[in-house]
């Protein structure tokens, strides 16, 4: 399926906006410090490892509601390595927890599976490292 989601425009000084065209929601992008930008808002590469998290806390969230498990509350602590030459990442490291999910051994197997298996986890590339952990 073939679909227009969003615009992306070059604002200057390194900085993007894109806009999501059905809600209008826009997010800014700015080229990080140590790659020549003022590291006042998610730089790209932030929100691919944003994405992966969010993606996998969606898909987490459509097998709790499915098990009927209650997974408000579920956070999650990102790392994101980038290497130099090239320039890309290289792993990105998510931390989940939930102190306190009302979950079998077996529902919480079925969470992590669907974590690991989110469009997005399995859009990227082959050579990125991606760590996954949970405590709950």
């Amino acid at each position: 399926m073939e679909t227009m989601m969003a615009s992306v425009e070059y604002v200057g000084g390194l900085r993007t906006k894109a806009t999501h065209l059905r809600s209008g929601n826009a997010i800014t992008t700015d080229a990080p410090v140590d790659n020549n930008g003022k590291g006042e808002a998610f730089s790209p590469t932030d929100l691919v490892s944003a994405a992966l998290s969010s993606c996998m806390m969606t898909i987490m969230g459509i097998v709790a509601e499915r098990e009927g498990v209650n997974l408000t509350g579920l956070k999650s602590e990102i790392i994101k390595v980038m290497t130099n030459s090239p320039r890309k990442i290289a792993e990105i490291k998510i931390h989940f927890t939930h102190s306190g999910l009302v979950a079998t051994e077996e529902q919480k197997q079925k969470l992590k599976n669907a974590a690991r298996t989110c469009p997005v986890a399995l859009s990227l590339s082959a050579e990125l490292k991606q760590t996954i952990s949970f405590e709950f």
